[in-house]
């Protein structure tokens, strides 16, 4: 299962609805945490999200709404236990080598462009964002796997262990005929989960998004706003949408509210007449992403 829960929604300010930015991710066993604001420790509880079971932790820029919440985190890991799992932070330069000390059970590295965490089933990536200086948007990618047209297949001979043989060798013969693999498989693409953490449009947040199933884009402002915007290296709702819209994403959740806003009805609106599977996020929100077929 891949599933999102949206940990909180708030730009920059928290409100008594909203909690600061953070986002967990759950595939198979694994618990990915992207960004990690004040308080994130709490609303994972609430939410019933493991923090216990969270084995990467990545945070998208160095402003303190983002990671504010990390030392708590790690502290809370580290009383918790004590072999604490072993924990992957990727990170700009937040961290002291007191800290580094201090958490043996962590492995930190650097926030940087490209490939950060790879497994068999999939990978996280991370791409440069127009916001503040070392901002990156990240890029869940879970790998293509190979199907059988079991029909098709079994109507060639293919039994038992000519299954693990064919996909070894690549071809295999059965009954004095040839089989290849690609006679009885076919590719299914794997998902893909974008957050754009905080930034303006910009062709790599475009060029990250292309299909995405499901894209987590910030949108501080309304329309109005949009001066605003530009000077915040924020976006507003429009812009997200558009963007959305150009790289024909599956899906569009809007996070990073300002809480100027207690009514989010006319972000929505603004969102869905440039975008019609736009959503805003709330605090608790889940989102399961369904297999590709």
């Amino acid at each position: 299962m891949l599933e999102i829960t949206i940990l909180g929604t708030s730009g920059s300010v928290p409100t008594t609805e909203r909690g600061m930015p953070a986002l967990a991710i759950k595939y198979e066993s694994d618990i990915l945490l992207w960004d990690c604001g004040e308080g994130t420790q709490r609303q994972l509880m609430k939410y019933k999200v493991g923090y216990g079971s969270v084995s990467q932790l990545y945070i998208t820029h160095p402003h303190l709404d983002h990671y504010l919440g990390v030392y708590g985190l790690l502290e809370t890991l580290k009383l918790s236990s004590v072999s604490p799992k072993p924990l992957s932070v990727f990170s700009p330069q937040i961290f002291t080598g007191e800290q580094e000390e201090r958490y043996k059970f962590v492995k930190f590295s650097k926030m940087r462009k490209g490939v950060l965490y790879n497994t068999n089933t999939y990978q996280v990536s991370a791409f440069p964002v127009r916001h503040c200086r070392g901002s990156y948007g990240l890029v869940f990618e879970e790998a293509e796997t190979r199907k059988f047209h079991e029909k098709k297949a079994h109507s060639l001979g293919l039994r038992g262990k000519l299954f693990k043989e064919i996909q070894k060798k690549g071809e295999v013969t059965v009954g004095g005929k040839r089989v290849k693999l690609d006679d009885v498989t076919w590719i299914r693409p794997g998902r893909r989960i974008v957050y754009s953490g905080d930034g303006r449009p910009s062709d790599n947040t475009l060029e990250a998004a292309r299909n995405a199933d499901v894209l987590i884009h910030e949108g501080t402002f309304d329309s109005s706003k949009k001066e605003e915007a530009e000077e915040r290296l924020h976006c507003t709702v429009e812009e997200a949408a558009e963007l959305a819209k150009k790289a024909k994403a599956k899906r569009l959740v809007i996070t990073h509210i300002s809480p100027r806003y207690s009514d989010i009805e006319v972000l929505e609106k603004e969102a869905r007449k440039i975008f019609p599977k736009t959503e805003l996020a709330h605090d608790g929100m889940k989102i399961t992403v369904p297999v590709r077929q």
